[in-house]
């Protein structure tokens, strides 16, 4: 029974883990939109940065908004060397999470 459940653990993180991968793609596509950190599981900073991102859109006009655009592009570069270990953290995580939950079966 327990080698069941090993299987279904390791079922469950595969269905479940995050992928370094899919993180840079949407990095790269909707960095500025905070969508990497929405996958990663950030959705604080992600809700921040996509409302800096539209603020400073819209305050382009007044001048003010290129300020805050600049704040949005260092941010996003920053992100980039941040990316692996949030994924890693995360799946860490995970992991424990399955194991404690099997532990407790």
């Amino acid at each position: 029974m327990s080698a069941n459940n090993g299987a279904v653990q390791t079922m469950l993180y595969d269905a479940n883990k995050k992928s370094v991968g899919v993180a840079y793609l949407l990095w790269f596509f909707l960095g500025s939109l905070g969508g990497h950190r929405f996958y990663a599981g950030k959705t604080g900073s992600a809700v921040a940065l996509l409302a800096t991102t539209i603020l400073g859109s819209l305050l382009t006009v007044v001048g003010v908004g290129l300020f805050l655009l600049g704040i949005v592009v260092l941010w996003v570069l920053i992100d980039a060397f941040l990316i692996p270990g949030w994924i890693r953290s995360t799946n860490t995580l995970l992991a424990a999470t399955l194991t404690n939950n099997n532990a407790a079966q």
